[in-house]
């Protein structure tokens, strides 16, 4: 009688992908605090998936310092790969979003640009391409488009992408609200600030007009207040416009800044076709 064994050595456990996505992203930013908000979570549960993961590999990946943390010499030979692996995962699931669904593009923008500029567009961009399909998410800072699920960045910057419009800025007020007629008559009524543009007065007026008034979290509301009779609002042209238009806004002053910024539009991967290249020519075009 012959008997044979046959000897399977145990598979090695999977590394949990929580955690090494964790890891990554905490060694490209530099600390579990950024590392929590790219991926929407707490300082406490990526460090939680780093102890997880050096546990696992028997090393550690970070030292830790009164200052935060460090990448040990382990940790700096291994991230480029691993950067490089999720950036190729995050380019795979873009694809796999835009052949599923061909006609959805899906933008990043500020707030203040989806519903002051964006939004009023959006019925012309259905009338003339009824197939494509537009998602907008509001967010203060344009995000890492090699990590998001966005197609497009809608944002004022100084050089990134496809211009949209210039950024003029310039005070602006309801038609009945006092009489302006020099600079210096802002130092007597509420000049409203918008915590996005903090330095607005300072680079419109330099040190001439000493902003004094309330402060907004969101430029919509703002200018809505500012529509509203509350103050003088900085305005930033292509989110004012169309109410210097219709006439529920006024320039009393005449005196228009550029900025060094400009709305742009822009996106990580080609565009040389396709709906979200559709979209990105006609924000371009929409003036």
């Amino acid at each position: 009688m012959s008997h044979s064994l046959s000897i399977a050595p145990p598979r090695p456990k999977d590394l949990p992908l929580n955690a090494l996505r964790a890891f990554e992203v905490s060694a490209r930013l530099g600390g579990f605090a950024a590392a929590g908000q790219e991926l929407n979570v707490s300082p406490g549960a990526v460090s939680a998936h780093v102890k997880t993961l050096e546990e696992a590999v028997g090393a550690p990946l970070f030292q830790r310092t009164a200052r935060g943390v460090v990448l040990t010499p382990l940790g700096r030979r291994v991230l480029p790969e691993f950067s490089r692996a999720f950036d190729d995962l995050a380019a795979a699931v873009r694809l796999l979003r835009s052949e599923a669904a061909p006609n959805t593009v899906h933008i990043a923008t500020l707030p203040s640009v989806a519903q002051l500029w964006l939004s009023p567009r959006l019925p012309e961009l259905r009338r003339i391409a009824p197939e494509i399909s537009v998602s907008i998410t509001a967010l203060e800072e344009p995000p890492n488009l090699k990590r998001t699920p966005y197609d497009l960045c809608l944002f004022f910057d100084e050089s990134r992408g496809q211009q949209v419009a210039e950024d003029w800025i310039f005070p602006v007020c309801a038609p009945g609200f006092g009489t302006l007629t020099d600079p210096a008559d802002l130092r007597r009524v509420a000049c409203i600030t918008d915590t996005t543009w903090r330095d607005d007065w300072q680079d419109w007026a330099g040190q001439d007009v000493a902003a004094q008034g309330p402060v907004y979290s969101l430029y919509a509301l703002a200018l809505e207040e500012t529509l509203n009779g509350a103050g003088v609002l900085m305005g930033h042209l292509p989110l004012v416009e169309r109410h210097l238009a219709a006439g529920t806004l006024r320039e009393p002053f005449g005196r228009r800044v550029k900025t060094p910024r400009a709305l742009r539009v822009w996106s990580v991967r080609p565009t040389a076709s396709g709906a979200a290249r559709r979209v990105m020519d006609w924000l371009s075009d929409s003036r």
